[in-house]
């Protein structure tokens, strides 16, 4: 997973990040509410760990902004605040987890891998994904290395279509059904058409070039 861990405390957030990197995952660190909210809008994370207390902006101002722009990371609250009140109003604010300090790394770990498959569990409802590219079904919106790639509708319904068969051809007979709800060959070369720009949007300055075309048979996203 990718994990964003927001604590002002650097000893705190270097001592997390260090064992998060030995169990295998990706940690970025912030060490204040007004920076680690730049990263969290900015960034593609699994996971956001975010203390309560921190300077700029505090953890629940945080999480709140997230939330108020439909950012549904997760986010664990660390804190030292630990009466049931607390708790409910960290869960209220928008966190999904509550750990009190000090914690047991163990049961953070655990804790942040049962978000994690939450979190993986609701994007394959609604995500197609190929690598670094990400195309969001609820959202409209499409990614590649994090960055927001824009497309006009027919392209975004053109690459909806090659990810739902990924690691399959798809035909120019099956594009012109599936997009422009064509039931027979209109002789132009629409499809290669749009397929070049789409090409264009999402491969240019890629060193791995997603769209592969196989020749005399149609398109194939691996």
């Amino acid at each position: 997973m990718r994990i964003l861990v927001i604590e002002d405390e650097k000893t705190v957030a270097n001592y997390i990040a260090k064992g998060l990197k030995e169990a295998g995952h990706n940690v970025d660190c912030s060490y204040d509410g007004k920076d680690g909210l730049f990263m969290a809008t900015t960034e593609n994370y699994d996971v956001l760990i975010v203390d309560r207390m921190l300077p700029e902006l505090d953890g629940l101002k945080v999480i709140k902004t997230l939330r108020a722009t439909n950012n549904n990371t997760p986010a664990l609250i660390l804190s030292a605040m630990g009466e049931v009140d607390d708790r409910v109003t960290g869960l209220k604010s928008g966190g999904d987890d509550y750990l009190v300090k000090p914690f047991a790394f163990s049961e953070l770990l655990a804790r942040l891998e049962i978000l994690g498959r939450r979190e993986t569990a609701a994007k394959q409802a609604t995500e197609l994904k190929a690598g670094d590219l990400t195309l969001n079904l609820l959202s409209r919106k499409v990614y590649r290395d994090g960055k927001e790639i824009n497309l006009k509708s027919r392209e975004f319904s053109l690459l909806k279509h090659m990810l739902t068969h990924k690691g399959r051809v798809v035909t120019r007979t099956m594009l012109l059904e599936a997009v422009w709800d064509y039931n027979f060959d209109p002789q132009t070369n629409v499809i290669d058409v749009h397929v070049s720009r789409l090409r264009n949007k999402i491969d240019k300055g890629f060193q791995e070039q997603l769209i592969k075309t196989i020749r005399g048979a149609g398109y194939i996203i691996e």
